[in-house]
């Protein structure tokens, strides 16, 4: 039973207002409908500012010395530098020459004991074996042959790394066939011996390379292939030094 001597309590006006606004959202689920379109509506302009905030990339064109830069379109494409025929005889002929020194490497697990050798060998075979593939890729990029055209004869198989061309062996610092049949008949130290000797005969002959390819006009200007030939003369000059002191020889700057 009420008690109508307690005065029931009522709500304020605004909090009244409230509860109706509640009431009425529960009751109608459009409502929410209704206020997703608006936010996603509202938000239209906002990812259109963020999508002309991106505009297409701009392609700048360096000037010659003096020149100011050139803006290029969206759709321009990089070509490849201009090469000349000394570019492609250089990389064609480093092949082989690399080939070479793979396979004298690969003597040494049979030929010798000698732990700092071997290590040494290793260094070679990896960083001449990965040269290759980077001097196969340089070529066949450009659409050239990997071997110089007159080396191409059924005597020489550039898969197995056969030594049997005298084109090739008349490169600078190529061993003869004389010289790699005296180094696998070799064993011990008179194989540590002839492979040192060798070895640094083959390096001094790919450093004469490099520099004629800087010597001939308009070679060499390829970035890729100059990087490559420098890292090659700097690399090598380092190794001669190498196997010279362990051949108990003083390096050739050291000799002035």
């Amino acid at each position: 039973m009420l008690d109508h001597s307690t005065p029931m309590q009522s709500f304020p006006f605004s909090s009244r207002l409230k509860l109706r606004s509640i009431i009425s959202i529960v009751a109608s689920p459009s409502a929410f409908i209704t206020a997703g379109v608006l936010t996603g509506f509202l938000s239209l302009p906002v990812r259109a500012q963020q999508a002309d905030s991106n505009p297409p990339p701009v392609v700048v064109q360096p000037g010659a010395p003096g020149q100011p830069t050139r803006k290029l379109p969206p759709s321009t494409r990089a070509t490849l530098p201009p090469r000349s025929p000394k570019d492609v005889e250089f990389m064609q002929g480093m092949i082989m020459h690399h080939a070479q020194a793979v396979e004298m490497t690969a003597l040494m697990s049979s030929h010798t004991e000698n732990k700092n050798l071997r290590l040494l060998g290793a260094r070679i075979s990896q960083s001449q074996s990965d040269e290759m593939k980077f001097m196969k890729r340089w070529l066949e990029t450009r659409g050239e042959s990997v071997s110089p055209p007159m080396t191409r004869m059924p005597s020489m198989d550039m898969s197995g790394h056969d030594m049997s061309s005298h084109h090739h062996l008349s490169m600078p610092g190529m061993l003869t066939l004389k010289q790699m049949d005296a180094l696998r008949k070799a064993r011990g130290a008179e194989f540590d011996r002839l492979f040192l000797t060798g070895m640094i005969q083959h390096h001094n002959g790919a450093l004469i390379m490099v520099k004629d390819l800087f010597d001939t006009a308009g070679a060499g200007q390829d970035a890729e292939l100059f990087n490559f030939a420098t890292d090659v003369d700097s690399g090598q000059r380092a190794e001669i030094k190498i196997m010279q002191t362990m051949l108990g020889e003083k390096p050739a700057e050291e000799k002035r």
